[in-house]
């Protein structure tokens, strides 16, 4: 009776699994997989997958989607003359699962929950053509495109405890918080030999750290430029000042972020390519950055190309 019951029981889990795939309820959600550039034309929505709870990139405020990511998605919606549609990604283990839960295969309990275009994702040709031991291309099924910022580490301190940060070596002495397992985590523990390690502090995010900051129980936190900027922009952490320093040996100091598509949907990706390059030259993704308390850095894809005085006008000059 028991080996029966519990038959009876995965059989019925099976049967929800697969209806959850097919369809539950949801039109948004169980849109068609294979959504090309026509499709989403004559649809009338462009579905934009962004992070959740990741400030000031993409979350929810009173229910409503917000951040840098949330806004530069609605102006790619309204330059194709379609209505945004926010798809909000949860984080899985690595960059690689997370562009196939949500861009080209779909988590196995809901394949057809994908978003048309994906952002935040590091524009890295090294990481586009990364190869697994046989040589295949491990993301041979999307397509790395649309560089819109340039991104980098930053440390905001309190002037309290410290009267500057000339270099990370004072973190042998002072207490530091970080958002666990990120690069700022391995950089500060393994740094100088682990002579930072013990002054690390760990926290869930980087609004966590900040509390700590407030709180005395940190000196400094690190992470990425516009998540300090954010919480700089809080009246609560108005004390606390920008580090001019740089991070000798840490792996990567700058980047480039951009999105991703499925590769059978390049005119999606060269529509939305043409949208981002004009908001990039013309001053206007600044604009944006610069509306919501931000810093901006142009894409070094744009760096390589552009005129002095076309990059003053990307970067917001008169």
């Amino acid at each position: 009776m028991k080996v029966l019951s519990r038959i009876l029981v995965l059989m019925l889990l099976c049967q929800v699994a697969f209806a959850q795939e097919i369809d539950d309820g949801d039109p948004l959600l169980n849109r068609p997989a294979e959504r090309t550039y026509d499709i989403i034309r004559e649809s009338g929505y462009l579905k934009v997958g962004v992070y959740e709870n990741f400030p000031p990139y993409s979350y929810q405020v009173d229910g409503e989607p917000r951040g840098i990511d949330v806004e530069v998605g609605k102006r790619i919606a309204e330059e194709m003359g379609v209505e945004f549609k926010v798809h909000w990604i949860v984080p899985d283990e690595s960059l690689g699962d997370d562009l196939r839960n949500n861009v080209w295969k779909g988590h196995y309990l809901a394949k057809r929950r994908l978003a048309d275009v994906m952002m935040r994702v590091p524009y890295d040709k090294q990481y586009a053509y990364m190869q697994d031991s046989t040589g295949e291309y491990i993301n041979e099924q999307v397509v790395l495109f649309g560089p819109y910022q340039q991104e980098t580490w930053q440390i905001a301190f309190n002037p309290e405890t410290l009267d500057g940060v000339d270099t990370v070596a004072k973190f042998q002495y002072h207490p530091i918080g970080v958002e666990i397992d990120t690069l700022p985590d391995f950089y500060l523990s393994s740094g100088l030999q682990g002579r930072m390690r013990d002054q690390v502090r760990h926290y869930p995010n980087v609004r966590k750290a900040f509390e700590a900051m407030r709180e005395g129980t940190v000196s400094a936190v690190m992470g990425m430029r516009a998540e300090i900027d954010h919480e700089l922009g809080h009246p609560e952490n108005e004390e606390f000042r920008l580090a001019g320093n740089g991070f000798p040996g840490i792996g990567k100091q700058v980047w480039d972020v951009g999105m991703a598509i499925k590769h059978t949907h390049r005119q999606l990706g060269y529509a939305i390519e043409a949208i981002i390059s004009e908001m990039v030259k013309s001053g206007e993704m600044q604009s944006l950055f610069s509306e919501l308390g931000l810093r901006y850095g142009v894409p070094q894809y744009y760096r390589e190309f552009l005129s002095d005085e076309a990059l003053a006008k990307a970067e917001g000059q008169p």
